[in-house]
This record gives C-alpha cells, structure tokens and sequence, in this order.
C-alpha cells in the first residue's frame, strides 16, 4: 500500500515532463494486482526487447520497504554521528576509491551504457566515463581548499573579533538519479555529497538496468558500504527511500515527478536539488558560419543520446529566408556524422523504450505536423529507433510545441526578425539551457540580459556543463540549486557563520541601563564614521 504514494500521482494523461518515459507498471491494492501505464522515469518498470537480457528480476528481490529504509537511514547516521565521513582523510579515500574504479572498469561501465542505450562507446565515453573522471579529479584537487574556513572581516561594533565560515556537512543525503546518463548523473552527485563529508544513498534508475546493477556492484566493492550505499528498484523502493527524513535530496528527472519528491521532502522540511529541464531553444542569426553552426547543434542534439537529455537543442528559432540555408547545412552534416542511410548508423542511440519510442512517433504522426517533416521521419520500432528528424514551421500548440520532445526531432520556428524570437522564447517555462548563434556583439548582449534560463551557450552546444567553475542547475520550471565541483560541495555543504571574541575589552554601551550619553555614542559607531565617534567620545558631537 505504501507504494500508492507515488502510483497516486502517475497518471496516465498526466503531461510528459523533462524526462518523458510511458510504461507499465504493476502494483498491489487490497491484495489484487493493478496494470496501468505511467509517463515517468525514476518510478517505473518495463520489458524492452533491447535490453531483455539485462533487466533484474525485481521480483525475486527481497521486498524493499519503509521498515527498512528506515533501518538503513539509522545505520548511515550512526555512521556519519561518529564522525568518520567528515575527516579529510575519509574524504579523499573514498574520491580515490571512485577514480580506482573509473580506471579498472571503464570497459564494464561502456559495456553497461551500451546495453541500456546502444550508446556509441566514443560517446558513452566523452559525455559520461570522462566526465565523472574529471569531477572526481577536481574533487582530489581541491578538497583541501574547499574545506578550509573562509575568513570574513568583523565590523568596528564587534572589535576585537574574528569571524569564519565553516563548511560542515549536512548529514545523510539521497541521490535519485535518471536513466539517459545513468551512469554521470549517478556518480557527479555522489563524488559532491561524499566531498562535502556525508553520508550517501544513491538511487540509480531501474529504466537502465544494466548500469543501475552495474553502479551497485561497483559501489559496494570500491566503497564504504557503512556511508555510501545504493538501493536499487522502482516505485516501492522510491516511495519508501521518499518516506524518510533526509537531510537533503537531489533528484533529476521529469518536473512532474519533481513536485512529488518536493511533496515529500517537505514534510519533513528537508531541501532539495531538483534537476529538470524544459524545452531548450536554439538561435540561429544569419551572419553565422554556416558549418560549424550545423555541426554544433548537431553534436548537442542527434550525437547527445539521439536528443534524450535535458540539455539537448529542443528547438531552433531563424529567421525565415535563412531557414533553407540552415536546414541544408543541416542535412549535409548529419549525412557526414551518420552515413547516407542515417537509420543503420552505429554512432547514434537508440530510444530507451518501446513506450518512449511510441511516444515521439505519435508527436511526429499529428495531424498538424507530419506535413511538415522536410527531412528523415523514418522509425524502426524493432530496433527502437528513429532517424533524426527537422520539421519546420509546425504551429505552436501541436504536442511538438508544447512538452520537451527528449528524442530526434527537431522542429524550426522561422520569424522575420531574429529579434522576434526571444518572444517566443519567453512565451516557455525557463529553459535548463538557452543557445544562441550569432556574431553580434549587440544580439549577443541582449540575449544574455533579457532571456532567463539554467545555462546558456553562445555560438555552441552542451559542452557548458563540462566547464569547471561554472554551476549546472534550472530555474523555475527548470530546476532549482546547482552542483558541479565546487557548487557540489557548497550544495552538499551547511555554511556554518561563526564569530570569534575574547573576554578582553568588554564595553558597557551594549547594556542596561540606557542613557542619552550611550545612545549617542552608539549611534556614532553604528554610523562607521570615525570622525563623528572621536566627537562624541571628546563630548564635542
């Protein structure tokens, strides 16, 4: 019964979010098995012809419920109460455990990325293996400093003092991760929490079984299983993990899914990072190098997981007498990146599912907007995929339009002015990311003041988020918080303010009884003016 928690807000015609997955579940009510679909991603199940061989047997599984949970939840804070995850030395040995393991398992991890998605290993390599090398590298790096209190100057109303920041760790934190980076969006967030000194549960999703078994074996043989454990599972194992008393919990998937975790969390009065996404716009202005601009958004749209990730070009905005130009730039490109028959390409993944797969034929097969396809439309429901796919100029309220297509299509909005799409844009939830391509100096500049989003990219593609120092995170519908390097351990981290004084130089002025003459020399320090406090120390204000 405690699974209804979550099954109650799964609905069927409940809107696809950021992380758009329809499929079948099954649960217990009074004792009877219930079927239904649900569009969700971190809290679901399925069979798909693809990956038969690797999906676990849940079943057979010992039942994963609230009771122990529970128990988990106490065994990590006895360890974290005794003091062991926050010393430096812990931190850095579990950081080398993980870089240990990114060494020697490389091929398994590639392997397991492969059998989920049939993500290309180059791929698989560059947006995932690479990048959990790299955040795990900063975090060796730079522990030492990130740990180190900040000092702060005191003002002249606490003289003589010091003052500090000190970054301590929250506690036990949970990770809920997704399934189109299973394996990055899994450990980037584990390696800030463990940086920060807590004690972790990850929760990777069961929509990418062979890297959610992978990342539990490999978790519970390179780490400290008595501060770092991984629960694997679907909507029982979540609802019960969502039951508890966090002391913060990250999440990425759909917005939908998002407001239940908050739901959650907030009984509790516990935080949250919410990782989303939204519709990700693309502008392209006329001035632009043509080539390069085709091949950059095709490597953040068709070479980014055949477009299912939060970050990848939703849609394009150009101005209607450029679009001809751009749409055959385009095409000419994803021919060289994909091969003539961009169906047999090995160098693009496939769709996760058959239900997701199901659901971006039906975007492409609406009445108003399979007239517009001008280039690929293909599908192969055997093989899960579909080609990669422009359609221009469908309207606004057509599905396309309206809901993150997380997949291969990519719809292009002309507009007379290229000034006329930041309307448009703002006509949108905020997006996680916002592109623009322009040599402008001016457009440039109004881009960046006017359009609001989590990120934003001139002149490329995605690669902002693999930019040490700068924050990944939404806004609004988008997400809120951040992590990455140092914002993962700010995020992971309490910031604690603690002032410092001796019992020397202790004043009167502070204290009762209130006179006329300590209320002026009050005022005189609280004004900072050095001259006005020498008068009326001298009596002469």
């Amino acid at each position: 019964m405690k699974s209804l928690f979550l099954v109650s807000f799964l609905a069927p015609s409940a809107p696809v979010g950021s992380r758009p997955f329809s499929q079948h579940l099954t649960t217990k009510c009074f004792g009877k098995q219930l079927h239904f679909h649900s569009r969700c991603v971190l809290f679901s199940s399925y069979t798909c012809s693809a990956t038969l061989s690797v999906v676990p047997d849940l079943q057979e599984k010992e039942t994963f419920d609230g009771e122990k949970a529970s128990l988990l939840l106490k065994d990590l804070r006895k360890t974290f109460n005794s003091g062991k995850t926050k010393s430096y030395e812990w931190r850095i040995s579990q950081l080398e455990g993980i870089a240990k393991m990114l060494e020697e398992k490389e091929k398994e991890i590639l392997d397991a990325l492969n059998k989920d998605l049939s993500k290309p290993g180059l791929e698989g390599y560059i947006s995932e293996v690479s990048q959990a090398k790299s955040s795990c590298s900063e975090a060796l790096q730079e522990l030492k400093h990130w740990m180190k209190p900040e000092k702060v100057k005191t003002s002249f109303t606490t003289l003589p003092s010091s003052a500090e920041i000190v970054s301590e760790p929250l506690g036990a934190v949970l990770v809920i991760s997704t399934w189109n980076f299973p394996f990055l969006l899994s450990m980037d967030p584990v390696i800030g929490a463990i940086s920060a000194g807590n004690a972790v549960v990850l929760k990777p999703s069961e929509i990418a079984p062979a890297t959610s078994s992978l990342l539990a074996n490999l978790i519970e043989g390179y780490l400290d299983n008595s501060a770092i454990r991984v629960v694997e599972g679907a909507i029982p194992e979540t609802t019960a993990l969502l039951e508890q008393k966090w002391d913060k919990i990250l999440y990425t998937g759909s917005a939908r899914v998002g407001r239940i975790v908050m739901a959650a969390a907030a009984k509790h009065l516990t935080p949250v990072i919410l990782e989303l996404g939204g519709k990700c716009p693309a502008v392209v202005d006329s001035d632009v190098n043509l080539q390069v601009t085709a091949r950059r958004i095709i490597g953040g749209k068709w070479a980014c997981n055949s477009g299912q990730a939060c970050i990848s070009v939703d849609y394009i905005i150009t101005r209607k007498e450029f679009a001809p130009k751009l749409i055959n730039a385009l095409k000419e490109e994803l021919k060289q990146f994909f091969g003539e028959d961009l169906m047999e390409s090995k160098d693009m993944s496939r769709i996760v599912s058959p239900t997701q797969f199901s659901r971006l034929v039906k975007l492409l097969d609406e009445d108003k907007v399979s007239d517009k396809i001008v280039f690929g439309g293909q599908r192969d429901e055997m093989k899960l995929k579909i080609a990669p796919t422009i359609i221009l100029d469908v309207p606004d309220d057509a599905m396309v339009m309206q809901e993150e297509i997380f997949g291969p299509i990519m719809p292009i909005i002309t507009v007379e002015n290229i000034e006329d799409s930041f309307g448009i844009i703002k006509s949108k939830p905020k997006p996680l990311a916002a592109y623009l391509f322009t040599n402008n100096e001016q457009l440039k500049k109004a881009y960046v003041e006017n359009i609001s989003s989590g990120g934003m990219l001139i002149n490329d593609t995605v690669i902002h988020v693999a930019t040490r120092g700068l924050p990944f995170g939404g806004v609004e519908e988008s997400g809120m918080g951040c992590y990455h390097g140092k914002f993962s351990f700010d995020s992971f981290s309490h910031k604690k303010s603690v002032l410092y004084r001796s019992f020397d130089a202790d004043s009167s002025l502070r204290f009762p009884p209130y006179t006329p003459e300590k209320e002026k020399l009050l005022k005189a320090i609280f004004s900072g003016n050095i001259i006005r406090i020498i008068l009326t120390l001298l009596g002469w204000s």
